[in-house]
């Protein structure tokens, strides 16, 4: 199934490398009165010793801490647990892993059968061991993915990026030799997005050249490239516009039919698609933020607003099917799969052979149904799973068996891993986590916060049962509200290592921004409306305080990414309702984020500041423009990557200088690998879990 945006599996964006590799900022946009731009030169010399130094100052003050190196061994001791699901791929016979323990740092890519899998220790077959492969070629290789041929499935394009950086080598892989082709399909560093067409061509977009790239660093112009020949060679197939997020082209593979895709993203929630037959590129008149999809001959349309079309409306969040060749010849009649109400959304979907499976969202927690097609009739039955929680499902082989795995999981549950066959009501075990904390005593609650427009807000509490309230308990809230992205109850062993057992309460918030309640919770806070994520956090921070679950006194936030926006606008919008502040890998510079590396593909998300109407509300909440040497502001934790290019890290650095000038209490670290996750291995992600997790214990338990 499906119609992919290969491109946005990663959101990453263009650098900019002087003649000695020196990575630096772009120009444009440059503001006269930030004395601090001089940060945003990445590889600088005069910012990477002003890097070691926050960092010396950092480390020395929290490894010394008593927990400190207790914390880090128990979080790489689960990291690199043996115990743990390894998630799998099939692939012709074989079902595929990428794994990272102790003894593989950097990982392996390794296979087994099914019949090995459902063992407690299935025998594994190494097919790249990436900690051999970089010592082999003195490169700090980073896995990425790994595409495989369909059907043949005997060849792989591989994505390697230095650093974890976004930008990577692709390299053609032998999976009946394990060994590289020689003179098969690479393609040298940069942002590309790549898809087999058939065994001897494949779609490729990458940095061709001087403006091949859009603004935001995606590939602008696709190209067919067929086997023995140079790139220069290959044949362009379609052009983007430089504003454009960027372009993709790929082949679907649906029960049976073949369908070659173009698809040209205007912005960060739009794509057109065009249907590639011979030499011709039929468009999918579709709405142009609606999400495509395919299921045997049916497009399947997930609306992120409403749409008048054939006589009828449709509501944003809704799933439609039409018969994919009559829609295309102008049918615009809709069988409606899927309607949202005020609570419930859509969450997911995949399939098997017969089957399309739903899985919708009732007030946060997971209900799957399958969907079969029979007489051109839709037919549709519930799963069974559990009333609470987090429940994923894949389809296995759509093209060959019913079958799919299915993910059980809520915040006190360790993940439970089943294989379930459509339409069967039995479903077998095949793994489960240990429990890798203590959750005797422990309970998980669900409250509404009501936000200053008086929308409820939910939000999730785990915390010991019979809890004293009495606004003492270390407690430590997070989110995110972006990008319509959900967060969901799931089994975070980290979180629990580090925080629960220690006795802190754990809070999620499910604000508007995320896609918990469908596009129309995202789209409440977007561009001009963002304030109203901003003000939903704050709602469930004045209602744990007024429940007495805590107080400014001992409660933390934390958040990454655009969860670091959030951290950024919550120190400079309320510090005095927080005790301490972890802020990972965030956007903070408002006015400049579009002309750092992947700003611009955010534009759809936040607005554009080059344009006075929107800065005049982004203006508003932007973090580094609003900060205050007059203001009293809680301790902070900025933490990020050099390698981070995604979100500059420039939008931390200059943060954290902006502060220390003006007296405030702040911590730095920046790790000089890992990308836009911060870390590129087990170690590192435990040693800067626990450097954030020490910070706002010492802060909070006081």
């Amino acid at each position: 199934m499906s119609i992919k945006n290969s491109l946005l599996a990663v959101i990453a964006g263009s650098i900019f490398l002087l003649s000695g590799g020196q990575t630096v900022a772009a120009t444009t946009g440059e503001s006269a009165d930030d004395s601090l731009i001089w940060l945003e030169d990445v590889q600088g010399k005069k910012a990477m010793d002003w890097v070691r130094e926050q960092n010396a100052v950092s480390t020395k003050l929290l490894e010394a801490s008593p927990d400190f190196a207790e914390t880090k061994s128990k979080l790489l001791t689960i990291l690199d647990s043996k115990e743990r699901i390894p998630g799998v791929n099939k692939y012709g016979q074989y079902y595929y892993n990428f794994w990272r323990d102790d003894k593989n740092v950097r990982g392996l890519w390794r296979r087994t059968t099914m019949d090995q899998y459902k063992k407690s220790q299935p025998a594994w077959e190494s097919v790249l061991d990436l900690d051999k492969l970089a010592a082999d070629e003195k490169e700090n290789w980073v896995w990425e993915s790994a595409q495989v041929l369909y059907h043949d499935w005997d060849r792989a394009l591989i994505s390697l990026s230095r650093g974890g950086a976004d930008a990577s080598v692709v390299r053609e892989f032998d999976l009946t030799k394990k060994q590289f082709v020689t003179d098969g399909f690479i393609l040298p560093e940069a942002k590309s997005d790549v898809a087999w067409r058939n065994r001897d061509s494949i779609y490729v977009g990458t940095d061709f050249g001087p403006g091949t790239m859009t603004a935001s660093g995606y590939p602008r112009i696709v190209k067919e490239w067929k086997r023995g020949t140079k790139i220069s060679e290959a044949k362009t197939i379609f052009e983007g516009k430089e504003s454009d997020v960027g372009v993709s082209a790929y082949v679907a593979h649906d029960h049976g039919e073949t369908y070659d895709f173009i698809s040209d993203k205007p912005t960060f929630f739009s794509d057109l698609i065009y249907l590639r037959q011979g030499e011709k590129l039929i468009p999918v008149e579709k709405q142009a933020d609606a999400i495509a999809n395919t299921f045997y001959k049916y497009l399947l349309l997930k609306l992120r607003s409403n749409w008048k079309v054939g006589g009828k409306e449709y509501t944003a969040g809704s799933l439609l099917a039409c018969d994919f060749k009559a829609f295309l010849e102008g049918d615009r009649q809709f069988e409606v799969l899927f309607t949202p109400t005020e609570r419930k959304s859509l969450d997911g979907m995949c399939d098997t052979k017969n089957y399309l499976i739903l899985t919708e969202l009732d007030n946060v927690s997971s209900r799957p149904y399958q969907l079969e097609l029979k007489n051109k009739k839709w037919l549709r039955s519930k799963i069974q799973a559990p009333d609470f929680g987090t429940v994923s499902i894949r389809g296995i082989d759509p093209d060959e068996s019913d079958d799919y795995f299915m993910t059980v999981a809520n915040f006190l549950t360790p993940t439970s891993l089943y294989l379930g066959t459509a339409g069967e009501d039995k479903r077998e075990l095949l793994k489960r986590l240990p429990a890798y904390f203590k959750t005797d005593g422990l309970e998980i609650q669900q409250f509404d916060a009501r936000s200053k427009d008086g929308t409820r807000v939910p939000y999730f509490q785990i915390s010991r049962k019979g809890l004293k309230l009495d606004g003492s308990n270390p407690a430590l809230l997070y989110s995110y509200g972006g990008f319509e992205s959900s967060l969901l109850p799931r089994y975070d062993s980290l979180v629990g290592a580090a925080w629960l057992e220690r006795g802190g309460v754990y809070v999620l918030a499910n604000i508007r921004g995320g896609g918990e309640f469908g596009p129309r919770w995202h789209e409440a806070a977007r561009k001009q409306n963002r304030q109203r994520a901003y003000d939903d956090f704050i709602a469930v921070a004045e209602d744990l305080q007024k429940r007495k679950v805590t107080s400014s006194k001992h409660l933390g936030i934390e958040g990454r990414s655009n969860g670091g926006l959030l951290m950024g606008v919550m120190l400079t919008q309320r510090p005095d309702l927080f005790a301490a502040v972890h802020c990972g890998s965030p956007l903070l510079d408002m006015k400049r984020y579009n002309h750092l590396l992947a700003g611009a593909s955010w534009m759809d998300e936040y607005g554009d500041p080059d344009k006075a109407e929107d800065w005049a509300y982004i203006s508003k909440y932007s973090p580094y423009q609003n900060l205050s040497q007059d203001k009293q502001y809680p301790p902070i934790l900025l933490t990020t990557s050099t390698c981070d290019d995604r979100v500059h890290p420039g939008h931390a650095r200059k943060m954290a200088a902006r502060l220390k000038e003006q007296g405030h209490e702040v911590l730095y670290y920046e790790n000089t690998e890992g990308g836009h996750g911060a870390a590129a291995n087990n170690q590192q992600r435990a040693y800067m879990e626990a450097l954030a997790y020490t910070f706002l214990w010492n802060h909070l338990k006081r």
